[in-house]
């Protein structure tokens, strides 16, 4: 009896606890306390950014893990170190238990960026943040940081540095966001996990199978991926409840074993780089659709997918203008319908040389990066192996190493495939209670209804989530989408960055139900 009272008292607490919560919550100026808080968070972010962080360097990487613990164990949070494999980094668990709270979600965020070249950077080190404004011409001009405190923080001013958008500035809105709530005395309405991957610009490759062997400590009741752009060109709050995956393929197609005097063997010796041209060129139609049969198996864009996918509210007049081209390819007839089926992309070739190194050759071989973005739909195997069966009907001998000088002499066309894949594609309902819950979320700190995608463009390593803990995942994107990821110069508008936290505010304080 004793027992049930002690029982029935601890219930009443944690109700009282909710209610008083829900009126604390209801109250919040989830735009007024951003932009405060985003003041504040300025110095801690340049500080964060300060660190490099190319996954290429173990000591950069081991940097990161170290910041990270420091930065969430500041914030009440315990952190641990899950191994990966014995070459691989770490992922870290950063958790925090809310007593109120029934539900937890486990949010994810990669601290590794790409690498640099400081000569393309316009500033002396990509790893050292400045701040700037864009001048009556056009162009960035530095000005001092304390600006923003002085004269009051700009929306339109950005941070430039290595990851500033991709994807350390996420995890400073979110850090700051905590840090806004406890100034207020406010509770998070949810139990946090939040994992952090330092290899996902090298691919992730270690952690599908770290999913596995940490479920039990990574179980949720939902997946929020903090990362990518929000919507372009309209930058409003956005939701994407699904991406696409990615796998490779390097095809090598081969001429003569060494270059050969034009002049003496054009005509005569194959060039490989011809060969290779007819070959891409035969997987592909004048509109840009793969022209391989049975490439788009399995899709099937109902009228009530195509509404949904219509509603987003894009200008692609004006993308096509910004992007440079007159023309879209016609694989769907919408960018968002595009976005639904596998792609077959060219991501660089090389052959001989080129520029003031060029000479009068027949190249020895001719050499084709190929990616491939997967949808829920495609397997990715399957479309590999739809790729390699079509290279054999073209009467190539396909190989997976160097030729051997017995099958230069066999095989008349000889090519090299090796194939890779990195992540599997994933996708939620948006109608489903975690889409629903987000959406108001957002409405809530926003006043209108977020963007709401059925798929976004890049890939990221959450399949293994999603199918191994068995949870709905979604990612919230926040950054601009002119924020030159992987490139020079990239950077972070501060108006992103304040919307970014009003975000994140939402997402702890309005209750997962």
């Amino acid at each position: 009896m004793k027992q049930h009272l002690i029982h029935a008292l601890v219930l009443a607490m944690l109700a009282l606890q909710a209610q008083a919560q829900h009126q604390r919550t209801e109250s919040i100026d989830y735009a007024a306390l951003a932009r405060a808080q985003a003041v504040k968070a300025i110095p801690e972010f340049t500080e964060m950014l300060s660190v490099p962080n190319d996954a290429h360097y173990p000591e950069h990487i081991e940097a990161n893990v170290r910041w990270a613990e420091a930065a969430f164990a500041r914030r009440g949070f315990r952190t641990r170190r899950l191994a990966t494999a014995p070459d691989g980094p770490p992922l870290l668990l950063c958790e925090k238990v809310v007593r109120a709270a029934s539900r937890t979600v486990l949010f994810y965020s990669h601290m590794d960026g790409q690498p640099v070249d400081p000569s393309k950077w316009n500033q002396e080190d990509p790893w050292q943040p400045v701040l700037k404004r864009r001048t009556a011409d056009g162009e960035w001009e530095a000005i001092p940081f304390d600006w923003i405190e002085s004269r009051g923080l700009d929306p339109e001013w950005r941070i430039f540095a290595r990851s500033a958008s991709d994807d350390k500035g996420p995890v400073m809105m979110f850090l700051a966001a905590l840090d806004a709530l406890a100034a207020q005395g406010i509770q998070p309405a949810i139990n946090i996990k939040y994992i952090l991957d330092f290899e996902e610009e090298q691919g992730s490759k270690h952690l599908p199978p770290a999913v596995p062997k940490y479920k039990d400590l990574l179980a949720a009741d939902a997946l929020l991926i903090l990362d990518g752009p929000r919507h372009y060109p309209s930058n409003r709050p956005t939701l994407s409840f699904g991406a696409r995956g990615i796998a490779t393929i390097t095809l090598t197609v081969y001429g003569p074993r060494a270059p050969l005097h034009s002049g003496h063997y054009g005509n005569w010796a194959p060039n490989p780089a011809f060969r290779l041209a007819h070959l891409l060129a035969s997987m592909k139609d004048e509109d840009g659709r793969v022209s391989i049969p049975g490439f788009y198996d399995g899709i099937e864009l109902t009228e009530e997918v195509k509404a949904m996918l219509a509603r987003v509210p894009d200008d692609e007049d004006a993308l096509k203008r910004k992007l440079g081209f007159a023309e879209a390819e016609k694989v769907g007839g919408t960018l968002q319908e595009a976005l639904q089926y596998p792609s077959l992309n060219v991501r660089g070739m090389a052959s001989g040389w080129v520029g003031d190194k060029v000479r009068t050759i027949v190249p020895d071989r001719a050499v084709a990066e190929i990616d491939i973005r997967l949808v829920k739909e495609s397997d990715p195997e399957r479309l590999i192996g739809l790729v390699r069966d079509h290279i054999a009907r073209q009467g190539y001998c396909i190989l997976d190493h160097e030729p051997t000088d017995e099958e230069r002499q066999q095989c008349p066309r000889l090519c090299r495939f090796e194939s890779r894949i990195s992540y599997r594609a994933f996708r939620t309902e948006m109608d489903s209670p975690v889409g629903q819950w987000l959406a108001h979320a957002l409405t809530t700190a926003f006043g209108e209804p977020p963007v709401m995608k059925r798929t976004s463009g890049g890939s990221i390593p959450i399949a293994p989530f999603v199918e191994t803990l068995g949870i709905p995942a979604v990612t919230v994107p926040t950054v601009n989408a002119d924020n030159n990821q992987h490139s020079p110069n990239e950077n972070l508008r501060l108006g992103n960055f304040v919307e970014g936290i009003q975000t994140m505010l939402a997402l702890l304080t309005v209750p997962m139900e």
